[in-house]
């Protein structure tokens, strides 16, 4: 990275943590630090939700996923309109007129002290785990840039988000996510407008869309059914994103603190519902972009050579082992195959410039059988990396864009789009941070303590138990490059093993109402087993296990009950 890069990424930084310092100088009680004095108008709402959602995650892994894979990860968001308005009419009411600071708080409510206790622990740790990962995603990207060491790194990237979540609560992640988005959304349409006007010449944008989409990449919308039976290990399909994808949106958005969170600061009930009824209206259109830059770097490869692995690293680490030989000849191979793809592509686009179809057909099909043989190079590639290079991650496709960013954007602008993914990091994780420490104080530390605080000593543990919360996430940050997954996937895996028994749990509460507490104590006992279970002896794809979870809970409750009619009668609303 030049020093310029270097320059224009501190400045971006430095003036995001000075100015949610700045906006959020007077908080100094629980309200102020977790909600915001409940002050924000609808689109701070929007931009805060989607800012919590929309990590280095996202930025960093769903390019990578779509040049991998295509474009029908962007089914897994499918279910999110219906979700909203299901949240909207159901969740926000109630947690509106209790006047909570967090979910969990209606549960004791409804239920009782162990039922609340036991789904806030399945939030605290659902979503430590995988802030963890979020904290590895942008010490990834210094790792790679600098060559300096992922654990080191992670340290830094913690202790620097520490710092800025401990300082300023709601209103410093609210009000930073406003101007981060729009710096992101702004470099990220700047991205793809140089990679189209990186392409040769006389190749365009619609061409480099025929061609991804000759070759698979565009596949928006998938079916699951292979050989006329439901392919239920098929990760991205139009059922698992509308059915599991709605489960999914409405249980982390609907129970998840970290959104529940930033919907709560909204001034009043219809502010919270626009701000979530507006991110499902642009959450969908949002990540399919996302996507589709990947789909055209994609292509741009096509033209110009691309790396055998894209963790530049673990190429390093391969050159000093035994595989160093059979490296060469990979590489060897594979940039002759490029060569083979950037002669055939072109001649693809010329036979569309002449609406030559039986040509295009040619080239197709030779293009797939380079892009086969250059996929099977690859995974002999990642298995040398997975055996031989200690430490490195395995799974290249959290590299990718960072790769193309790194090697062919000009400077000045590597370091807004690093900048850009670290931004997206500080949003989601300063979110997450901070609704982890409001579930902390608010349904453990003050639920269970004896004697009364005062608003200076809450507000003071409250700041201690971010730090506590930031140091955990850092420790699990250090452990993530031995997951394997891309970033995205993990992330999504781990809130599906939690996020269906969570559900169910308030679909009971909100539906079920002679359901008490026991049975449903019971049901989600029995449900986060089966969905572990599950995850540990099926291939099912993690998009089931929301719904999986969910109705294990609400069957059960309501089996069991019918066991037990002598118990008491739930606590109304």
């Amino acid at each position: 990275m030049s020093t310029i890069d270097l320059f224009v990424l501190c400045a971006t930084l430095l003036m995001i943590v000075a100015y949610g310092v700045y906006k959020s100088r007077s908080t100094r009680d629980l309200d102020g630090y977790f909600r915001g004095n409940q002050s924000m108008p609808w689109f701070l709402v929007l931009l805060s939700i989607m800012g919590t959602q929309a990590s280095a995650i996202t930025f960093l892994s769903g390019p990578g996923q779509a040049y991998t894979d295509g474009m029908r990860f962007v089914q897994y968001y499918f279910g999110l309109p219906l979700a909203m308005i299901v949240i909207c009419i159901a969740f926000v009411p109630v947690f509106s007129r209790l006047n909570v600071y967090t979910a969990y708080e209606y549960l004791e409510k409804r239920f009782d002290v162990k039922t609340r206790t036991f789904t806030a622990a399945l939030f605290l740790l659902s979503r430590g785990l995988s802030t963890g990962v979020s904290i590895y995603a942008p010490s990834l990207i210094l790792s790679s840039i600098f060559g300096w060491n992922i654990y080191l790194t992670n340290l830094l990237m913690g202790g620097l988000l520490i710092i800025y979540t401990v300082s300023g609560g709601a209103k410093a992640v609210a009000y930073t996510q406003q101007l981060q988005l729009f710096i992101i959304f702004g470099g990220l349409f700047l991205a793809g407008y140089l990679v189209v006007e990186m392409l040769p010449q006389d190749v365009g944008f619609t061409d480099a869309l025929h061609l991804s989409g000759s070759l698979g990449k565009l596949n928006v919308i998938t079916t699951g059914f292979e050989n006329g039976s439901f392919n239920w290990s098929d990760k991205y399909n139009i059922f698992s994103g509308i059915i599991g994808g709605f489960f999914l949106a409405l249980s982390y958005f609907g129970t998840d603190q970290s959104q529940v969170g930033r919907y709560l600061t909204a001034k009043n009930l219809n502010e919270s519902r626009i701000g979530l009824l507006m991110n499902g209206f642009v959450k969908v259109p949002m990540q399919f972009l996302i996507l589709l830059l990947g789909a055209l770097v994609f292509s741009f490869y096509l033209f110009t050579s691309a790396p055998v692995f894209f963790n530049e690293s673990g190429l390093v680490k391969l050159r000093s082992t035994n595989k160093a030989d059979s490296l060469v000849w990979a590489e060897q191979r594979f940039s002759a195959l490029s060569s083979a793809k950037a002669e055939e592509a072109a001649k693809f686009s010329k036979a569309r410039s002449n609406n030559d179809q039986a040509s295009m057909d040619l080239s197709v099909d030779q293009l797939s059988k380079y892009e086969k043989e250059s996929g099977l190079i690859r995974t002999q590639v990642k298995s040398w990396v997975k055996s031989s290079a200690e430490g490195v991650d395995s799974n290249d496709t959290n590299y990718i864009f960072l790769r193309f960013v790194v090697d062919f954007l000009p400077i000045g602008l590597v370091g807004l789009l690093v900048a850009i993914i670290f931004l997206a990091a500080w949003g989601s994780i300063a979110a997450a941070l901070n609704s982890l420490a409001s579930s902390t104080i608010i349904d453990l530390h003050r639920r269970f303590k004896k004697s009364e605080m005062s608003a200076e000593q809450e507000f003071s543990w409250s700041r201690r138990y971010t730090f506590l919360w930031g140091v955990f996430c850092v420790l699990i940050a250090c452990f993530a490059s031995e997951i394997g997954n891309s970033l995205i996937e993990t992330v999504n895996i781990l809130g599906s093993l939690f996020y269906g028994t969570i559900l169910g749990i308030f679909l009971v509460a909100f539906w079920l109402k002679k359901v008490d507490s026991n049975a449903v104590f019971l049901s989600a006992l029995l449900s986060q087993t089966t969905v572990f279970m599950t995850f540990k002896f099926t291939s099912i794809s993690f998009l089931w296990y929301n719904v999986l979870g969910c109705l294990v809970v609400f069957i059960g409750a309501f089996v069991i009950q019918l066991f037990f009619q002598n118990r008491k009668e739930p606590i109304s609303e």
